[in-house]
């Protein structure tokens, strides 16, 4: 089950279609759904768990916690809105468009792709831009 919950004033516009998004995108990596919790937040919310979980003391827009069970995918993703906003800006994209590359980096993570090195970060943009591409494809 895919649950979206909010600790800021921000609310998904969509909800069903980006669940129903999500769901075909974790089918199209031969994986199955479990419980997703994207939790939206601001960036002293998301620095307060980056400092206290994972010892970064930086902002970053999205941190994800993989419970995956074998091909199940379980896991709670934060996501700062302001960082989303200001990454679409610096990139020059649509806040939507940066958000929903945002929302899917974090499954992809549950995949089982990593974004560390130079080469695992090729193939996290090219699988975002390819799950990116099935929003708009309806169902």
């Amino acid at each position: 089950m895919i649950s979206f919950h909010y600790e800021t004033n921000f609310e998904l516009p969509n909800e069903e279609k980006i669940e129903e998004w999500i769901q075909r995108v974790i089918t199209s990596e031969g994986k199955k759904e479990g419980d997703i919790n994207y939790i939206f937040c601001d960036d002293e919310y998301l620095h307060k768990l980056n400092v206290e979980f994972l010892n970064h003391d930086t902002l970053t827009d999205i941190i994800s916690f993989d419970n995956t069970v074998g091909k199940e995918l379980h896991g709670d993703i934060f996501i700062s809105i302001e960082r989303v906003a200001d990454n679409a800006n610096e990139y020059n994209v649509s806040f939507e468009e940066e958000l929903h590359r945002v929302m899917i980096h974090g499954v992809l993570h549950y995949c089982g792709y990593k974004d560390k090195s130079a080469s695992e970060q090729k193939v996290m943009t090219a699988k975002e831009d390819e799950k990116l591409k099935m929003f708009h494809v309806e169902h």
